[in-house]
């Protein structure tokens, strides 16, 4: 029967921890003040996290603008180019007219 002492004991351990007893004063205002401050820190988390995202979204938006930017400036470049070549060859047949006129001219 030596063998069942310890069971016992355990059982009543066991009994004695399970028992129903009072909260400790001051157990609900520490729980509450616990869930308050969480609370608090995940608002100053989120609060954070807001402003980084919308730093991030503003850097996308200004980077975006001035590559943008300097494609249109790329374009307005290439636009440029093309009318002064353009400007150039029509200059150059005017000039070479006036070259064959000048020979027929002067050939007379």
């Amino acid at each position: 029967m030596d063998n069942l002492a310890p069971m016992d004991d355990f059982e009543h351990d066991l009994l004695a921890a399970m028992q129903r007893q009072a909260a400790p004063p001051g157990l609900k205002r520490a729980v509450l003040k616990t869930v308050v401050d969480r609370r608090s820190q995940d608002r100053r988390r989120m609060l954070w996290l807001e402003r980084l995202a919308a730093s991030v979204v503003l850097a996308g938006v200004a980077g975006g603008a001035v590559l943008w930017r300097n494609i249109d400036e790329q374009r307005r470049g290439e636009q440029a180019k093309q009318q002064v070549f353009t400007a150039l060859r029509i200059t150059n047949r005017a000039l070479e007219q006036m070259r064959v006129q000048l020979e027929e001219r002067d050939s007379r």
